[in-house]
């Protein structure tokens, strides 16, 4: 009886799953969204509460802020969670992914930061409501599936643009004061 019982349970699992009513992850654990790779973190002020949610990595990696440890993905419980500090608002958090195997270190932000150029984080802003994920990926040169260290911060969100674009959209708004103003002496 329990054997017939456990064949139905499966075959109606499997149905669901084939139908799509049912969504699986791969993981057990929150990655961030793709799309979401080379932003970087940046607090909206306040205390930064880290919080560690998981990994499927073979390699130990530690995660620093600066040169301040703050968990390492195979010795940290889910769910553990160390105040970073307060930081003002705007302030960019870079944070580093040590890989104890390889000695490789990888950053947050623009692929230029890492030793293969690629990006090797994913940044979510409001994953949960004022809480943004961080993925991060422990390959050098991939296959970049960001499974290796997952951590998620409050007061934090992810920045779009990079501070050069501030500047030219600044320039420019200059340059159409200049013309306007120089268009009305004119008349």
């Amino acid at each position: 009886m329990l054997h017939t019982l456990t064949h139905s349970v499966m075959r109606l699992a499997a149905a669901l799953i084939i139908s799509g009513g049912v969504s699986l992850s791969a993981y057990a654990f929150p990655i961030a969204a793709p799309g979401s790779e080379g932003l970087k973190v940046i607090a909206t002020g306040g205390e930064i509460i880290a919080t560690y949610e998981g990994n499927s990595a073979s390699f130990s990696n530690d995660l620093y802020l600066g040169s301040t440890f703050i968990f390492n993905n195979h010795a940290t419980p889910v769910g553990t969670s160390v105040s970073l500090g307060t930081f003002a608002a705007g302030t960019e958090l870079m944070f580093r992914m040590h890989v104890n195997n390889t000695g490789h270190d990888f950053f947050t932000g623009e692929a230029s930061r890492n030793p293969d150029s690629h990006e090797h984080a994913r940044v979510q802003s409001d994953w949960l409501p004022n809480t943004t994920l961080v993925s991060f990926e422990d390959l050098y040169n991939g296959p970049f599936d960001y499974n290796d260290l997952s951590f998620s911060f409050s007061n934090t969100i992810a920045a779009v643009p990079e501070p050069e674009t501030y500047a030219m959209f600044l320039a420019g708004l200059g340059l159409v004061g200049f013309f306007v103003r120089r268009r009305k002496q004119n008349i």
